[in-house]
């Protein structure tokens, strides 16, 4: 199978199905992926995802094994990775050069993402000296397409008097970025945990000279390095 079949060709839709199902499998570490998670995933109907799914393993980007599990080709993962080289480059390049904050790039750079031209991107990725990482710490997929994943330690996952640095904050929600840039959380902010209430899992925390309480919710969508 080769990294070449249709990829001009593929619409839009086609394109955010391919990116969804590789974030599951290998973003979120999914054991499997059916056909309803997928549609969950992408707040759209099951039968949608299986007409999709079916055009998709038809252009030879998406196969089926055992019990409906969904997998992604060598050229699905290809154009997956590429996609999202895309959208975080973009991101980056919002947010340094054109004044965006990081809760306004996300929506911007979906749109962005799909554009075919690949001169543009790599030239794109040399006029900024080649970032490592976008706005929320999420590391970019390089030109030939070799991705990595930062080890996530969620805040959630600390304990009362763990310190620990702010390295990623998950990008998917813009209330989310909102709240986090409201309460004065920048990445590599150091967090102290000062409390965690038993009662619903709120924690306490401290970070410059301030000290927040925080829902377990939020807790599990920013990503840190433990310090102390």
């Amino acid at each position: 199978m080769t990294n070449k079949l249709n990829s001009n060709n593929l619409t839009k839709s086609e394109e955010d199905y391919l990116k969804a199902l590789f974030q599951l499998l290998v973003e979120d570490n999914s054991a499997k992926v059916g056909n309803n998670q997928l549609a969950d995933y992408l707040n759209v109907s099951p039968a949608s995802t299986n007409n999709m799914i079916k055009k998709l393993k038809s252009k030879g980007y998406v196969v089926s094994e055992k019990y409906g599990k969904l997998d992604l080709t060598e050229a699905g993962k290809s154009i997956a990775v590429r996609l999202i080289r895309k959208h975080r480059l973009w991101e980056t390049f919002l947010c340094n050069y054109l004044n965006f904050t990081w809760d306004e790039v996300h929506d911007v750079a979906e749109q962005l993402e799909h554009i075919k031209s690949r001169k543009l991107i790599d030239e794109l990725d040399r006029f900024m000296d080649f970032p490592k990482k976008d706005p929320h710490g999420e590391l970019i997929p390089n030109a030939n397409g070799e991705y990595s994943i930062l080890p996530k330690v969620t805040l959630s996952s600390l304990s009362e008097g763990d310190v620990c640095k702010l390295m990623a904050v998950n990008d998917g929600s813009v209330n989310f970025l909102k709240y986090v840039s409201a309460i004065g959380l920048v990445l590599s902010s150091e967090i102290k945990i000062l409390e965690v209430r038993e009662f619903d899992n709120s924690i306490r925390i401290q970070f410059n000279d301030t000290v927040e309480t925080v829902t377990r919710k939020f807790a599990d969508n920013v990503f840190v390095k433990k310090v102390v």
